[in-house]
Formats: C-alpha cells, sequence, structure tokens
C-alpha cells in the first residue's frame, strides 16, 4: 500500500525536487535524499496531592479540546528532558516542580487531524514531582480548568497513554 502523500514535506530539502512516495521512506530520485521520520519526545510531570490524586487539565484546542490530561508538552531542540518537563509544567500551570523518576515511558502514535495532515509518533516520559512555588492555574491557554482526580477515576482523556499511566500509579499499593 502506497502511503498518503503529507501536504507539507513534499520536496527534497536539498535539491527541491518532489518526493516518491511510492517508497518508504519517501525518497528524492534525484539526489537520493530520504524523508526519515523520527518521533518527537513529549514531557510530563505528575504531581498528586495528599491524597494520591493526580493534577489534570482539561484541553483547550485541536482535535482532543474539552478533553483531559497530565499536563504535558514537547521537548524543544537542545534542551534536558527533566528542564523540558519543568518548563512544560510551568507553562500550564503556573507552579515549580521538580523532575524527580521516572513513572513510565510510552509510545504515543497520534492519527491526522485539523493541525497534522499525517500520523505522528511521539515517545512520552511521565516523571513524579512536587511543587516547589507557583501559584496554580491555566496560565499559557492550552489548558482551560485544572483539577486532581484520582487515577483510578479519571475524566474522558485525551491521550490514551495517559491511561496507561493513571492505571500503573492506580495499581500501587497505598493508593
Amino acid at each position: 500500500m502506497t502511503p498518503a502523500v503529507p501536504v507539507r514535506g513534499r520536496f527534497c530539502p536539498d535539491c527541491g525536487t518532489a518526493l516518491s512516495f511510492d517508497v518508504v521512506p519517501a525518497a528524492c530520485p534525484t539526489c537520493g535524499y530520504r524523508r526519515i521520520r523520527m518521533p518527537y519526545v513529549g514531557v510530563a510531570i505528575v504531581i498528586r496531592d495528599d491524597s494520591g490524586s493526580v493534577l489534570m487539565g482539561r484541553r483547550a484546542h485541536g482535535a482532543h479540546a474539552g478533553k483531559w490530561c497530565i499536563p504535558c508538552g514537547r521537548l524543544d531542540w537542545d534542551e534536558d528532558v527533566r528542564a523540558g518537563a519543568i518548563r512544560e509544567l510551568l507553562e500550564e500551570t503556573g507552579l515549580e516542580v521538580t523532575a524527580d523518576e521516572v513513572i513510565a515511558v510510552h509510545s504515543n502514535f497520534h492519527p491526522p487531524d485539523a493541525l497534522h495532515d499525517e500520523d505522528r509518533h511521539a515517545v512520552g516520559v511521565w516523571f513524579a514531582g512536587r511543587v516547589t512555588n507557583g501559584t496554580l492555574h491555566c496560565a499559557d491557554g492550552e489548558l482551560t480548568e485544572l483539577a486532581y482526580f484520582g487515577p483510578a477515576d479519571p475524566p474522558e482523556l485525551a491521550f490514551p497513554t495517559d491511561g496507561l499511566v493513571l492505571a500503573q500509579l492506580a495499581a500501587q499499593p497505598g493508593q
């Protein structure tokens, strides 16, 4: 089966020739460039209250608007993974936090949506963390609401992998 031709990224960045999508990965018939796609890295910090409930945010935009997720975002180029997770949580919630041990690592396979014309793949890394400063509020417009939910009883989730993380947390003794 021939893969779908994306709207963006149809031309060779080296010589400008139209890429051939009859092969995987797509390739330039003139210079041999291959369009190798790699996953991006998503980062999240799991903040829990004294009862063990997890801080979650209701998404404001995109295909998952109105659904909930553990506050998260993409790692920037040249950014340390823990620093990126701390930055993302601060940007979305106004909280300064630590990025402690890794709780989980999962692959997210996102289908095309209104903003992306082809499938996307992310590798997500969830850290445990604790609040060190700040005031909880929807800080950058990506979330419309913030609330704590028990890991065994989450709201409608934007991403299935958050469900995996929450199920893992719910299965831990004492939770």
